[in-house]
């Protein structure tokens, strides 16, 4: 149903993404809850509209970075003072990491906030983009940045769940294969979320 012009798309994932009720529309999606003391996020899902089918651009961060070596991410990290909203910290992240122009990214909504095992509360920015991509990424962060189909990732029966446990606390987590990657964790969870807003039926 993607291949609509991005227009039309635009509009609808909007309504979609504002209609979206995680409390009841949760899932089957392993959630933790908000608490005290948790480190403010953003990420970037950014949506490529291709005349010949949407996708989702992912990154792989760097093998040397100490915090979450090669492992595949949305575009982002920490808010920063400066930067007053969670889509202005997710925008700039992306041109960071990517070097994607945040005038290049029409910005669609949100969808909720997402706590990390590691205590950061992450706003996922979802945003569309149209291509051909200027991209530069920062060879310090980013070792790789590729893109999976849209239908793909929208499709809920191609996301496994794996146990865990981490300092005493068990709990489950998502897996989501595309080729040769394996999106995970907070990625996989966000992108599950996606899914679950896009869901046809959603726009009221």
């Amino acid at each position: 149903m993607w291949s609509m012009e991005a227009d039309a798309a635009a509009g609808l994932i909007e309504r979609r993404l504002r209609a979206y009720d995680f409390t009841e529309q949760a899932g089957d999606l392993p959630r933790r809850p908000l608490k005290e003391g948790l480190r403010p996020a953003a990420v970037l899902v950014p949506l490529v509209w291709h005349a010949d089918g949407p996708s989702v651009l992912l990154t792989r961060r760097a093998d040397h970075l100490l915090s979450h070596p090669g492992q595949v991410s949305f575009p982002g990290g920490k808010l920063e003072a400066a930067d007053g909203s969670a889509e202005a910290a997710a925008l700039r992240e992306a041109r960071e990491e990517t070097g994607l122009a945040e005038a290049g990214v029409r910005v669609l909504g949100r969808l909720p906030d997402y706590v990390t095992v590691t205590d950061f509360v992450v706003t996922p920015v979802v945003g569309l983009l149209h291509p051909p991509l200027a991209l530069d990424p920062a060879p310090d962060e980013v070792a790789e940045v590729f893109e999976v189909p849209l239908e793909r990732l929208l499709d809920k029966s191609a996301y496994s769940r794996h146990d865990y446990v981490r300092d005493g606390v068990s709990g489950q987590y998502l897996v989501f294969e595309w080729r040769r990657h394996t999106i995970w964790g907070a990625t996989a969870a966000m992108s599950w979320m996606l899914a679950d807003a896009l869901a046809a039926g959603r726009d009221q």
